[in-house]
């Protein structure tokens, strides 16, 4: 068997490429988690996970202290049994998104490693379902643009071939409103527009905003509500037209079955790094895919792209660049599209002297 020889932790610090501001808090950077991992066959994987500002060195400490040395002699191809070996010996601190995100950094190495022994790209190895997946937009929608800002974008791109954008909400009701309908008027009908409020709004004024959005049409209503009030959403995707996308801050497989099981969720934001790797990421999927729900994973667009071409159900991809700095080649696109990655990997090509040069801890 591929015994696991060597595993290490390090933080890098990215700071963001634009301003990013939603209704409840800046990105204020990218604290990114790398695990490399050697067998002793001399085979290699690379992983990683994020935050957005607070908690990367946390995430280091449980990997260092914790995780990494129950690594020592493990058979690499057991992907499965390593995850829950690590989830097993955190038990106390799980479910959690420290844990969760640590996690991630070493399931997403693993499956590295499993792909470059295989010969095969992540999206392949996965499910291989399709071959490229509809980009829609995040950038020039933060909250802090103006209106002709966020109609710019979207003409921007609409041009360029893409299918939709993403507007931050969160102003008043009426200027949200507003701001959604003079977008909408400059890009036509045929055109998706999500609609993100970032947990900010309570279950009654949720309903009140949705019925003044919806003349406009959104193509969903994301993360209306604080992540652990399902009832609001249930409620809500009852009351509403407009799908309920939420997942970006659901922690474990049981939490997206409660969503589903309720119906109070319409779109699955299952995120890689938050959901604690690529292993439950597919188990969210498939089960999205059993209640027929559409999966839209939120940012990490460089590594979503692979998962989203690995299943059946996937709809979109968040287009927010964040590697660039760490990174020797960017995501391919074609035709308002990403391509899946054809190197054998999670297909992120990294830059090992950009990295060094920002590793903090």
């Amino acid at each position: 068997m591929p015994a696991i020889t060597h595993a290490e932790a390090y933080l890098v610090d990215l700071e963001v490429e634009t301003v990013r501001t939603d209704a409840v808090q800046s990105f204020i950077k990218q604290e990114t988690v790398f695990v490399e991992i050697r067998t002793d066959d001399g085979g290699t994987g690379t992983g990683y996970t994020y935050t957005i500002g607070t908690g990367g060195t946390a995430v280091l400490a449980l990997l260092r202290d914790y995780l990494l040395p129950r690594l020592a002699g493990a058979d690499a191809r057991r992907v499965e049994a390593v995850w829950h070996d690590l989830f097993a010996a955190t038990r106390a601190t799980t479910v959690g998104a420290i844990t969760s995100l640590a996690l991630a950094a070493v399931d997403t190495a693993l499956w590295d490693w499993r792909c470059r022994d295989a010969g095969q790209p992540l999206w392949v190895l996965a499910g291989g379902a399709k071959d490229r997946i509809p980009l829609y937009d995040t950038e020039g929608g933060w909250l802090h643009l103006t209106t002709e800002e966020l109609i710019a974008g979207a003409k921007a791109s609409r041009s360029a071939g893409w299918p939709g954008v993403k507007l931050k909400i969160g102003r008043s009701p009426v200027e949200d409103a507003e701001r959604l309908a003079a977008v909408r008027a400059a890009v036509g009908p045929d055109f998706d527009l999500m609609l993100d409020a970032n947990q900010s709004l309570t279950p009654a004024e949720a309903v009140r905003r949705a019925r003044l959005l919806e003349p406009s049409d959104p193509y969903w209503f994301e993360e209306p509500l604080p992540a652990d009030d399902v009832a609001g959403h249930q409620a809500l995707a009852a009351a509403s037209s407009i799908p309920v996308a939420v997942g970006e801050s659901l922690y474990s497989v049981a939490q997206f079955r409660e969503y589903l099981h309720r119906q109070a969720a319409g779109i699955v934001q299952v995120d890689v790094a938050r959901i604690g790797g690529i292993t439950p990421w597919l188990k969210v999927a498939h089960l999205a895919e059993a209640y027929n729900v559409p999966v839209c994973p939120h940012f990490l667009m460089e590594l979503h792209v692979s998962l989203c071409c690995a299943v059946p159900n996937s709809r979109y991809l968040e287009h927010i660049p964040q590697l660039r700095a760490i990174t020797r080649q960017e995501i391919g696109i074609a035709d308002g599209h990403a391509l899946a990655p054809t190197s054998p990997g999670l297909g992120i090509e990294w830059d090992r002297d950009a990295i060094d040069d920002r590793r903090v801890a």
